[in-house]
């Protein structure tokens, strides 16, 4: 049943079924619709000002900065502002356009690189890998580097933009053309620019400081791995084996919950203006959550080996207690406790720090107590129900803090096994049957039924929200498309061009999380290329012959790192693809006219005639990205539900019944896990 379990959960997460995987879990967090919606409202508002422009013009130069203005060039000339702004608004969709599409080109060779480099590792010799594999792994490096330039160049341009717009309000303000609620109004939305421009400097440097953790967790793994296998004794392989099946799902974690963070749109970020400090330390923490959390696949395997000597309501001594070496094999569960402890207390105290250090804590006082027996010694039964009771509290607790883990990072709840510890374990003789195997696998099955339903939420409100951003942006074009020319009066002018920045600025989110996708792929793979290949040319055999060696768990490290920096390229493919897609179908063709209606003589009719055009191909516009938003949603829910669908046809099904109690104690830590409340600083 072991071996079977294992090859089926092998069979469902295979690297094309992660890839899937990663997508649907991603989808509500690094979705382009809530980004592509505001493109067609954003040109049909920069067509209403070269409409506008067509009116009286006059200077806004009473009152000028002493250092004079940093991005207005005509500050004498108010349709030659609106007209900078219309021209830097179309260089930036047209470079937006080109930068996607060679994005696209470019992350679609990433999956090849990944099967050479796969096939290095897994046919050919040592000297062939050192040789070759940092071949595959530069080229992956290089398409992440090239790419993260051109998510830079374009993220720019939309800063301009809105640089040109902000200026050009404050310059409006300053020079006292209108007053009163207007005012207020125009000032509140110039405050609200630059908190977002203070919450994507202060993105930038959680992002920095991310990638940072990252490397030094990523280079951490190894030395915890020859730690674990260093005070392991001989026969225990097992043992130590399931152990490092937790450091390499713990890379995963930490890889996702750093591309979750990178992905989170920055207007969740704007400070509230009553938030409290607090709060807001609170949510600075999160960056020194993530590697915490990524901590709990290794403290949920010391307990489940724990809890494996539990049975019904007595504990095994007999396979507990090692005759030969004359103590508990629980032992090296208490050492893992405490070098995870150890670890711990370099990260600032936060909620994930002090449940990691309270279960280490109660895993250390347990087998602590185990470590007590002697097959001379009697244990009596209530100290036995009492020690069984606390060791299902603490799997409970781990399992709990696990669920939290996935739902922060938005991590995987079924993970592969390494290629090689896998093949290792595949061998007669290596799988070991355990009682528990049927409820851990109960548990992760139950652990995706509830991240996939938190995704479909997300995915819910995600969409929810672009459709009341996109409604308040329409609004504003409803109000001046009713107006003759005559009527449009400067302050009806100056709320169109706040509204014009905001689309703005919502479009230039997209393009800063390519900047820290690209930044993520390019870091991992430098980290391979240094570190993790470096341990695989340099290490040295253990002294005890273990068959799955430190060479062989530097070639799981290579193909996770490798496989995860793939996987986040293959996401940033999907939206690249459909960016590309709609933006040719639906942006450029608005673009273009916006590029003829800025050079047209306003007084001809057919200007008019132009800017009917533009508006109804706007519109059209965004009724059809609506469409195809509706649509992908649907496919989302069919596909997450499917994913869910085979997951109970193929691996619950093979599962012997459960307990009802055991049933629910499942399903209760997991729910703990799901909560709103663990996820709000993240979400």
């Amino acid at each position: 049943m072991d071996l079977q379990i294992v090859k089926k959960t092998q069979s469902l997460t295979t690297a094309e079924e992660m890839r899937n995987q990663t997508k649907l879990v991603m989808q509500p967090y690094a979705n382009w619709e809530e980004y592509l919606t505001p493109a067609p409202l954003s040109i049909a508002i920069l067509g209403e000002l070269v409409f506008i422009s067509s009116k009286t013009d006059f200077s806004i130069n009473k009152n000028p900065p002493k250092v004079g203005y940093k991005f207005i060039k005509y500050p004498e000339s108010f349709r030659a502002c609106l007209m900078q702004v219309c021209n830097s608004g179309w260089c930036a969709f047209n470079e937006a356009h080109k930068n996607m599409d060679q994005i696209r080109l470019y992350t679609m060779a990433v999956p090849d690189y990944m099967k050479m480099a796969v096939k290095i590792l897994f046919q050919g010799s040592d000297e062939v890998v050192e040789a070759h594999l940092p071949e595959q792994l530069e080229n992956i490096r290089v398409v992440a580097d090239d790419c993260l330039e051109l998510a830079i160049s374009t993220e720019k341009r939309f800063t301009d933009v809105i640089n040109i717009i902000q200026e050009l309000l404050e310059a409006c303000v300053n020079a006292e053309h209108f007053h009163g609620e207007e005012l207020e109004e125009i000032k509140l939305k110039l405050e609200e620019s630059n908190l977002r421009k203070q919450s994507s400097e202060e993105a930038a440097k959680r992002s920095e400081k991310a990638l940072k953790e990252m490397e030094k967790q990523l280079n951490e793994a190894h030395d915890s791995y020859s730690k674990a296998m260093d005070s392991l004794p001989s026969g225990w392989e097992m043992i130590g084996m399931d152990f490092v099946d937790g450091i390499s799902e713990g890379i995963t974690t930490l890889i996702n919950g750093i591309a979750s963070i990178g992905s989170k749109s920055e207007t969740q970020n704007v400070p509230e203006k009553n938030v409290s400090k607090s709060s807001k330390e609170t949510e600075a923490d999160s960056i020194d959550e993530i590697p915490i959390y990524s901590k709990s696949a290794e403290i949920l395997k010391c307990t489940e080996k724990i809890q494996e000597f539990v049975i019904e309501n007595t504990i095994n001594w007999k396979d507990l207690y090692d005759q030969k070496h004359k103590t508990t094999k629980t032992n090296f569960q208490a050492d893992q406790f405490k070098r995870i402890g150890e670890s711990l207390k370099e990260f600032p105290n936060c909620t994930a720090k002090e449940e990691a250090q309270n279960i280490c804590t109660k895993g250390i006082e347990i087998c602590e107590e185990q470590a007590k027996y002697t097959p001379e010694r009697e244990w009596e039964e209530a100290k036995t129900n009492e020690l069984i009771k606390l060791i299902r509290n603490l799997n409970e607790s781990a399992r709990s803090f696990d669920s939290k883990s996935k739902s922060v990072t938005n991590s995987p709840a079924l993970t592969p096994k390494p290629p090689m510890m896998y093949e290792e374990e595949s061998k007669l003789g290596k799988v070991k049957a355990s009682q528990r195997a049927s409820d851990n696998a109960r548990f992760r099955i139950e652990q995706s039924r509830a991240q996939l339903d938190k995704t479909r939420e997300s995915y819910e409100k995600s969409v929810e929200n672009m459709e009341k951003n996109q409604k308040e942006l329409t609004d504003i074009l409803i109000t001046m498309r009713r107006c003759e020319i005559k009527e449009i009066d400067f302050n009806t002018t100056i709320q169109m061009l706040a509204k014009g920045m905001d689309a703005m600025g919502r479009v230039k989110e997209q393009w800063e999380k390519m900047v820290r996708f690209f930044q993520m792929v390019s870091n991992i793979v430098k980290i391979s290329l240094t570190r993790t290949l470096k341990n695989f040319v340099s290490t040295s055999e253990k002294t005890q012959a273990l068959s799955y060696n430190s060479k062989l768990f530097s070639i799981d490290m290579l193909y996770y790192q490798a496989f995860q920096a793939t996987n986040i390229a293959n996401l940033v493919n999907m939206i690249s693809t459909t960016y590309t897609e709609v933006s040719t179908k639906h942006i450029m063709d608005r673009v273009s006219s916006l590029g003829k209606l800025m050079v047209m003589d306003k007084e001809k009719p057919e200007f008019q005639f132009e800017v009917d055009q533009l508006r109804n191909a706007c519109d059209g516009a965004q009724k059809a990205i609506l469409v195809l938003v509706l649509k992908n949603k649907k496919e989302f829910e069919a596909k997450s539900f499917a994913r869910q669908n085979k997951i109970d046809k193929e691996l619950l099904a093979i599962l012997p019944a459960a307990a009802p109690d055991e049933i629910k104690r499942i399903q209760a830590a997991v729910k703990s896990g799901f909560t709103e409340k663990d996820e709000s600083a993240y979400a």
